[in-house]
């Protein structure tokens, strides 16, 4: 005890001193974490708000004997919203298993399998992540048609899957390269084929990066409102989550306060991925930026 006290003792100056010297740090972080969370913040007070105080008062009067959940009944109410979830589901969740599994083949074919121009296609790969997705439209859409899949969910898979890929890729590829090179050739010696060394070495160790990378897709195609429009339509039987609360706006700007409440439940299924799997997702994130 005696001992742990004056470790203790010596510790708490240096602690301090380091906590002085960061405190900018600290409070550009704080700050920055604020302005995040404010904008959140207003707009979950403001769906539980009436619509006369919305468009009369700021969200910061709110009180609690405003409280109201006629937004949410009436976005539960609207016509076709079930379906729209439903259908929000058969896009997604197709969509990033289709990803994740290309990327994870390729990936692993880019850091351990040795053939002619792999560090220049995997270049090329990385830089196509940056190409706007409205540029791809045009040409897609076109060949989509020629293909007679537009209006089908087989189209928005395919063009989410080609969209997602560069940085699916670039991100399994960090992981698996940092993986011990001795458990593949130990593999190898033991008479495994690459392909079984995928599935029963890299795959199992991955799953972090897997989580990262299903949580990122899963986000993006969940929230695509541009790419479900032209490819799906707005038609009631296909038209997923985002297109069917825009509708919730009338021609004028009528109804915008109900945007408040779908805001939130089109975030439910996303915020229970996340939290679901956020042990995962900094060690994802994080995977390959330290060797050694």
């Amino acid at each position: 005890m005696i001992v742990q006290k004056k470790v203790n003792a010596q510790r708490s100056p240096w602690l301090s001193v380091v906590f002085f010297r960061n405190l900018p740090t600290y409070l550009l972080l704080l700050l920055t974490s604020v302005m995040w969370i404010l904008p959140t913040l207003a707009l979950l007070v403001s769906s539980f708000r009436p619509q006369d105080k919305i468009a009369n008062t700021g969200w910061w009067t709110f009180s609690f004997s405003e409280f109201t959940l006629a937004n949410y009944q009436a976005v539960f109410a609207a016509n076709n919203l079930g379906l729209a979830f439903v259908n929000s589901l058969y896009l997604t969740i197709p969509a990033t298993v289709l990803t994740i599994a290309v990327a994870s083949l390729a990936a692993y074919a880019f850091s351990w399998m040795r053939f002619s121009g792999s560090n220049l296609i995997f270049t090329v790969l990385v830089a196509l992540s940056i190409v706007p997705i409205q540029m791809s439209l045009g040409p897609i859409l076109k060949l989509m048609s020629a293909l007679h899949l537009t209006g089908r969910f087989e189209a928005v898979w395919i063009f989410h899957a080609g969209i997602g890929l560069p940085f699916a890729i670039f991100l399994m590829r960090n992981f698996f390269s940092a993986l011990p090179k001795e458990m593949f050739e130990s593999a190898y010696l033991d008479g495994a084929s690459p392909l079984v060394a995928f599935f029963r070495l890299a795959l199992p160790t991955s799953v972090p990066a897997l989580a990262s990378l299903a949580i990122f897709q899963f986000m993006w195609v969940w929230n695509d409102l541009l790419v479900a429009l032209i490819f799906l339509g707005g038609t009631p039987s296909v038209a997923v989550l985002p297109v069917a609360i825009s509708y919730l706006v009338g021609q004028y700007g009528d109804g915008w306060q109900l945007l408040t409440a779908a805001a939130f439940i089109s975030m439910a299924l996303p915020l229970l991925l996340f939290f679901t799997m956020q042990r995962y997702f900094v060690q994802g994130i994080l995977a390959g930026s330290v060797k050694g």
